[in-house]
């Protein structure tokens, strides 16, 4: 395949991915996020391989760039993947030392709480 030949499919990928994309709905974009980012899990391992053979310098550098740029994608990737989940999320996670986790008292406090996990007593119906 010639030059010409090679740009021309890379060109009507470019074109038929971003229809494709363009299209896809916003509850399907998550798995598929997903499953780019197993995909761009393995380019990452072939880009390690392949600079682990390389006996040529510039070779090496194409290499080496390979993996830099396949690991920006596969964290990038993930970084979106988890910001389109925290928005299809319909509660927000509670942060480690905001309090959140106190809110209903302290077993310390002399009280037992309403409905909590203590014992049945006898006047609850159940």
């Amino acid at each position: 395949m010639g030059p010409v030949a090679l740009l021309t499919v890379v060109v009507l990928a470019v074109f038929v991915g971003f229809e494709v994309v363009s299209k896809v709905t916003s509850k399907l974009h998550t798995p598929l996020m997903s499953g780019a980012n197993a995909i761009h899990g393995i380019i990452l391992v072939g880009a390690i391989m392949v600079a682990g053979q390389a006996s040529d310098p510039w070779v090496l550098g194409i290499a080496l760039l390979a993996v830099v740029l396949a690991t920006i994608n596969l964290v990038g990737g993930f970084v979106v993947t988890d910001r389109m989940l925290e928005m299809f999320s319909g509660h927000k996670r509670p942060r480690v030392g905001t309090g959140a986790a106190i809110a209903g008292g302290t077993a310390g406090e002399g009280h037992s709480g309403n409905g909590g996990s203590g014992g049945g007593g006898a006047g609850e119906g159940r």
